[in-house]
């Protein structure tokens, strides 16, 4: 029986690579990476982490896991409105399956590629299974989109649809039954979500107020609404839902639909406001970016979120955000 490789054996064999750009001074191999920044350039960095069991299942497909891996961290970047330039890819895995390793490096690489991102170092060991990234993003000198700059009289908008991924989770928990097509396409929302990074980027001097849908739209608006020192009043009926939820609302299960859609998380969409007499400039950003965007309501003085239906009338009760801590 063949011995399991060593740490520094899968390091050459999966992990390193040589630069692809001469700003790459040193990549994987050495203590340390060593990259020149684009003159003029501000870093914007993040970083974020995944522990199996908490922000995914146990047997989830390695390669989409790759995938979401550098996905939940571009989107941050996305969130500022950054360009991404590089990662930094550290994790604790059970064992040394090179097999998985290689499924998981493939959805990794495919969307590093996809965004010409590139990754300069890191850290295995063995452990319960998880996967932390810093992601490295360059935005021109106070270009960075923030959560404190919205203001009263601006609109509120939100990309792409939302609450996709949070029904997959509910499904996958047998909380409820959806068909085999359905619970394809929510799947994909949950384990392969899309970094809005052009739309970030063409939000740079539009959008006041910028923040990426990862634990839910109430929780992550009221991210924004708590730094600005303001409130909202969202419509209902405007949040753009994903096919599945739209449909939930309508049946039996309307009550599991709203909180996909208000608070569910994982959608990773940007949520962000821009003055009312922007519209055009934001549709011009939304048009350069090619994602499609709803107008959901807009902020007020009034500190607070309020989500009203149809009607005018507000929810009694909005759902609770993801909570990283809560049981």
């Amino acid at each position: 029986m063949e011995s399991p490789a060593s740490e520094f054996a899968l390091i050459e064999r999966h992990f390193s690579r040589s630069p692809r750009h001469a700003d790459v001074r040193l990549g994987v191999g050495d203590d340390a990476a060593v990259v020149a920044p684009t003159p003029g350039m501000e870093l914007a960095i993040t970083v974020d982490m995944l522990v199996e069991g908490r922000h995914f299942f146990a047997g989830t497909d390695a390669d989409a896991l790759g995938h979401k891996s550098l996905a939940v961290n571009l989107s941050d970047l996305a969130a500022m409105g950054a360009r991404a330039r590089y990662v930094l890819l550290a994790g604790a895995l059970p064992d040394s399956d090179e097999a998985w390793i290689e499924r998981f490096m493939h959805g990794f690489r495919a969307l590093a590629d996809l965004h010409d991102v590139e990754l300069i170092g890191g850290d295995t060991t063995r452990g319960p299974r998880n996967v932390c990234i810093t992601a490295i993003g360059e935005v021109p000198p106070g270009a960075a989109l923030t959560r404190s700059g919205a203001r009263a009289g601006d609109d509120v908008y939100v990309s792409g649809a939302l609450g996709g991924a949070a029904l997959a989770v509910a499904a996958l928990r047998g909380n409820v039954a959806l068909d085999d097509a359905t619970l394809a396409h929510a799947r994909a929302r949950l384990e392969r979500p899309t970094p809005r990074l052009a739309l970030g980027m063409a939000l740079r001097g539009v959008a006041t107020a910028a923040i990426d849908v990862s634990d839910g739209l109430t929780g992550d608006l009221g991210h924004i609404l708590e730094r600005s020192a303001c409130g909202a009043v969202v419509d209902l009926e405007r949040i753009p839902s994903d096919a599945g939820v739209a449909a939930q609302l309508e049946g039996p299960q309307r009550a599991l639909a709203l909180r996909c859609l208000l608070a569910g998380g994982d959608d990773y969409e940007l949520c962000f406001t821009a003055p009312s007499d922007a519209r055009a400039r934001v549709e011009s950003a939304v048009r350069s970016a090619g994602v499609p965007c709803a107008r959901i309501g807009h902020i007020r003085r009034e500190t607070g979120l309020v989500v009203q239906d149809a009607t005018g009338r507000a929810l009694d009760a909005l759902p609770a955000a993801f909570d990283h801590f809560a049981s």
